[in-house]
């Protein structure tokens, strides 16, 4: 399989960044890593291999970056407004960085698909939500889908920027991204078993604010016995894949 490590130099950041690159050809996908990961995550945890075939026939090209959650999401002691304001950097570095590196180094001309397991599916749906004009669709698995969960209920411009519970419900019935997304894929799973809890009641709350607004989405809630983990993600990521690369 190939296999390529980038270093970047982050303009938004201000620090070096860097992805983890497999395969040559196909449809390219984002992917996140659960909170507090690097772009090594996927990889530590075999999901390369698990998907090996994909990436081996040219399918899909994997792109696996880093996050910088370690001071924002996780830093729940540090001065909530600047926690913010690093997510908000981390945001435009994906969407104003990331995303034209993937256009450079993919053979194609596909959009990408962005996902992520746990907290990496929350990251998911936030570059996703915010801008449906840069993604083709989003797998989210075991996501958080409020970030004033992890801001203890603290908000700003920013935390709300980043909070889809918190800016879809606001989005006006005639704005233009309800039909963009409605041209995407939009799949949110998670289990009912152990670990689950927030991420279960923030995808349930997530299925009703999309219905609402008239946002086709596919919202599965697996079993009582799957768990926040990584068998049961391997499992769900093949299990929709099909359905992602399916035009």
């Amino acid at each position: 399989m190939k296999r390529e490590f980038i270093a970047q130099y982050s303009q938004c950041l201000q620090r070096g960044m860097h992805l983890l690159v497999y395969g040559h050809d196909g449809v390219p996908v984002l992917a996140f890593p659960c909170q507090d990961g690097m772009c090594n995550n996927w990889e530590s945890f075999d999901m390369p291999n698990t998907l090996s075939d994909y990436i081996e026939s040219g399918r899909i090209q994997l792109f696996c970056v880093d996050t910088v959650d370690t001071e924002s999401w996780s830093d729940t002691y540090g001065d909530p407004a600047h926690r913010a304001w690093v997510q908000e950097q981390y945001y435009h570095y994906i969407v104003d960085e990331v995303v034209p590196l993937i256009h450079s180094m993919n053979p194609t001309h596909y959009l990408p698909l962005v996902t992520g397991f746990s907290l990496g599916a929350t990251h998911a749906a936030i570059v996703f939500f915010r801008r449906p004009d840069l993604f083709a669709g989003v797998l989210g698995q075991s996501g958080c889908y409020s970030a004033q969960f992890f801001w203890n209920g603290w908000c700003n411009d920013l935390v709300y920027n980043n909070s889809p519970l918190d800016f879809l419900p606001n989005m006006p019935a005639d704005h233009p991204y309800i039909e963009l997304y409605n041209q995407r894929k939009i799949i949110l799973c998670v289990g009912q078993g152990r670990w689950e809890g927030e991420c279960l009641n923030t995808t349930r709350a997530m299925r009703e604010v999309l219905a609402a607004k008239g946002i086709h989405a596919w919202v599965d809630l697996w079993g009582y016995d799957v768990d926040h983990d990584w068998p049961w993600w391997k499992k769900q990521i093949r299990y929709f894949l099909p359905y992602l690369l399916d035009n």
